[in-house]
């Protein structure tokens, strides 16, 4: 995201979402995977190796599929979560934070023998990333087909199943055929370079992909079983190409991905936003209209949303609005004071999800998405407090009317 003078979002804000409803309610979103405590360690210096340096330490509720529940938690939705966590330290917390958001902890299995989850980043003093241990075995071992196949009924009235790529080949490929058996459509969340990769087995169930451009590359080459596609260069990334020369390099690989089968390829670009590729027009694809959440937020966020990204104010689509073509469109990202850049992909898809649970089309939920992962940069935890409904449908304004059309190729 970039920088701007822009003040951060206030929990006591006009307009802050205040979360509401019962649990169990239908109609939301399930989501499966891992639910990880983070420990991030900044310095206040510029660190050097053999030695500590000050700073400050903080314990981070995170995980990619527990920070996307928690931000669809906190923008009023109510996500079933299905992981796994320990009777420790780690996991206490993490399951205490969950009962305090009022959300069902039926799915998460507890267990004495598991060790939680737990990842530590050390970061640089800009905020990014200079090294970190993850400990996240136990999702692979303990968040088994079996566990997660208890809960199909939940999918009965879900508009939408995430799976992140912590789970096992084979928990991946029961969550997805579970979700294909009640006509669930899939998103699939990569995680990293080398979990991205476990696409392979289950590509034909997935509806949506979230990948970065390492992820897309590396899920690119395990689809086509080959070495083929090459990660972008360094220069490449900081920010020396145009917008449209950053696509023509990746669209073979986002074609790759298109042509498996994907209906909706989300290309996040950090603070260059978004590339969104389909098959068929953006505008087309909504959730099952008998599966959509409109009460309490849900219809807030949708009428909002609605009346500042009408889907008649982009023009882009009035005469090539096609199921028969292939799309990409580049959504921009919007000014953010930065604090901390670990949960805005995750917020970004926590933002979009919650949006097409509330019958928006994925055009209108990426830019809802954007708006909301630039309120996550802009705090120190992985997710904020509060989200304002205000600024959020105001900087999703901004995100979609100025959008841009990159490519269309007919399909036939």
């Amino acid at each position: 995201m970039e920088r701007s003078v822009r003040g951060k979002l206030q929990p006591h804000e006009a307009n802050t979402v205040v979360v509401r409803g019962r649990q169990g309610d239908s109609s939301e979103a399930v989501i499966i995977g891992g639910m990880v405590l983070d420990i991030h360690a900044t310095p206040s210096i510029h660190a050097n190796p053999g030695t500590t340096a000050p700073g400050k330490v903080y314990y981070v509720q995170g995980g990619v599929a527990r920070n996307v529940a928690e931000c669809m938690s906190k923008l009023g939705a109510k996500p079933y979560m299905i992981s796994a966590l320990g009777f420790d330290m780690p996991g206490n917390l993490l399951l205490e934070q969950w009962k305090t958001a009022g959300l069902s902890t039926d799915g998460i299995l507890k267990n004495k023998d598991i060790d939680t989850p737990v990842v530590c980043n050390i970061f640089d003093v800009n905020g990014e990333v200079a090294a970190g241990v993850a400990s996240v075995e136990a999702l692979e071992k303990y968040l088994t087909p079996d566990w997660i196949l208890r809960f199909k009924n939940t999918l009965l009235s879900a508009p939408v199943l995430m799976v992140d790529a912590n789970l096992s080949g084979p928990s991946l490929e029961a969550s997805c055929k579970m979700a294909a058996d009640m006509g669930c459509p899939v998103w699939f969340e990569p995680v990293s370079v080398t979990k991205s990769q476990r696409i392979s087995s289950i590509v034909k169930y997935v509806t949506f992909a979230s990948p970065n451009e390492d992820e897309l590359i590396a899920m690119a080459n395990a689809l086509s079983g080959s070495d083929e596609f090459q990660p972008l260069k360094e220069n490449h990334k900081k920010n020396n190409l145009s917008i449209g020369s950053l696509f023509q390099i990746l669209k073979p690989a986002v074609l790759v991905l298109l042509e498996k089968g994907i209906k909706a390829v989300l290309v996040t670009l950090g603070s260059n936003g978004v590339f969104l590729c389909s098959n068929g027009s953006p505008s087309c694809f909504k959730g099952p209209v008998g599966k959509t959440n409109r009460s309490g937020f849900g219809e807030q966020l949708y009428n909002a949303v609605m009346q500042s990204c009408t889907p008649n104010s982009y023009s882009g689509f009035s005469k090539l609005d096609k199921s028969d073509r292939l799309f990409a469109v580049h959504l921009p990202s919007v000014p953010a004071s930065v604090v901390r850049l670990t949960g805005a992909g995750d917020c970004l898809v926590g933002g979009t999800l919650t949006s097409i649970c509330a019958g928006l089309d994925i055009m209108q939920s990426v830019s809802v998405g954007i708006a909301v992962a630039k309120a996550a940069v802009e705090v120190e935890a992985n997710v904020p407090s509060a989200f304002s409904l205000a600024a959020i449908a105001d900087d999703a304004k901004s995100v979609y009317c100025r959008a841009k059309m990159l490519f269309q190729q007919s399909m036939l």
